[in-house]
């Protein structure tokens, strides 16, 4: 039992890890995008929201083909982490911490991308 736990574990980190490093890749290619043409400045928070939601769904599901059962409750604690990983990192580097409304909603729309991660990955053979 204590072993499956430990992989369970494991396999959680993972995907947040995988959702990380999408995430970096993806917003290193918007930045290119932004650089060498006339993209608008406005999309940078739009894109900012879309790139978090797919690389979540991404960490995933990547992680639940692994787990193989209940996807929804490892896909939330998939994007849950990775989100409150995101603000507290971020608290650190501003020098000012704060949760807003839009936080929460964001840590609760990240939840959700991972719960359909996770009931992809559990389902994919």
């Amino acid at each position: 039992m204590e072993e499956i736990i430990s992989k369970k574990f494991i396999n959680i980190i993972k995907g947040v890890i995988i959702s990380l490093i999408t995430t970096l890749v993806l917003l290193f290619i918007f930045s290119i995008v932004l650089t060498y043409t006339n993209v608008s400045e406005n999309l940078i928070t739009p894109v900012i929201i879309v790139v978090t939601a797919i690389s979540i769904f991404i960490g995933s599901t990547i992680a639940n083909m692994k787990i193989k059962r209940n996807g929804l409750v490892n896909g939330a604690l998939i994007g849950g982490i990775y989100l409150i990983s995101l603000y507290i990192l971020s608290g650190i580097i501003n020098n000012n911490f704060s949760i807003s409304v839009q936080s929460i909603i964001m840590i609760i729309a990240g939840m959700v991308c991972g719960m359909f991660g996770g009931i992809l990955g559990i389902n994919k053979k």
